[in-house]
């Protein structure tokens, strides 16, 4: 695998959601080339069949292995869920790393954290992803979730901060006041979109929340480590769409704070 130590990271999404996992990447491996795609053409995932999300996501790893990607980054947790296993038999001897087992693994580490809540799409949360994933390692927590079906259609609309996200929030995480939840996992990775505003809707339970984009990032550095394929002569971001390239690329430089060359129209097969 050593010739593959200068080719690109996968990392793909229904949309602009894993750009919050692109950014924790660039952050982290800031000399590795990237090739992003965001399924602009089909998202929400979260609301359609577990047939349906798999057949994008084998689409969508074709596509990026026919790129010559060294590893995949799975950056939506509905594709997670529903499609992981299928997707790793696709990559062969390429690593895949996806946005739950990382995001587990991080609450699973914080010590004394027995009542944790997770907040992702109906997709996710019906899948029991999370529960599952966490009483795997200790069946003794209490898992508490929410399904947020409407916080991917603000994000994707860029409608992260008004009046409308802050209304749509309190109406998915006023249940969780009083609940006794030490932890939240953001189980969407659209939802970091919204992690500026989420602590204050919280506010006074002191509740720590955990960015599953940060964790991947950091189990992609460790995995590329243990692999010997870290690059240090990179740093290329590429982007692909299936639709909607302005308006992906007008908010893909706004959440990831940096200028873009351009954004590519990709039809799918």
């Amino acid at each position: 695998m050593q010739d593959l130590k200068n080719a690109p990271i996968g990392i793909f999404d229904s949309g602009i959601g894993g750009l919050t996992v692109a950014k924790a990447v660039i952050d982290a491996l800031p000399t590795e080339d990237i090739i992003y795609f965001g399924d602009t053409a089909r998202v929400p995932y979260g609301i359609k069949s577990e047939e349906t999300v798999r057949a994008y996501a084998l689409q969508i790893t074709n596509f990026l292995l026919k790129r010559g990607v060294k590893m995949i980054l799975i950056a939506c947790n509905t594709v997670s869920a529903s499609a992981k296993e299928e997707i790793i038999q696709a990559a062969g001897d390429i690593p895949v790393l996806d946005v739950i087992t990382a995001g587990t693994h991080t609450a699973i580490g914080l010590a004394n954290h027995h009542n944790i809540g997770v907040i992702g799409t109906l997709g996710t949360v019906n899948s029991r992803a999370y529960v599952e994933a966490i009483h795997a390692h200790d069946p003794t927590i209490t898992v508490k979730q929410e399904a947020c079906p409407l916080l991917v259609p603000l994000a994707e609309e860029g409608w992260i901060d008004n009046d409308v996200a802050v209304k749509t929030l309190h109406h998915y995480l006023d249940g969780f006041k009083g609940s006794g939840i030490q932890s939240l996992i953001l189980g969407c990775t659209h939802y970091p979109l919204f992690k500026e505003i989420i602590p204050s809707i919280l506010n006074g339970e002191g509740v720590e929340i955990i960015d599953s984009a940060e964790s991947i990032a950091t189990s992609a550095r460790e995995k590329l480590g243990e692999l010997s394929l870290l690059n240090d002569t990179g740093g290329e971001f590429q982007c692909f769409v299936s639709d909607r390239p302005q308006r992906f690329h007008e908010l893909a430089e706004r959440f990831l704070g940096r200028r873009l060359n351009g954004v590519e129209v990709v039809v799918l097969d």
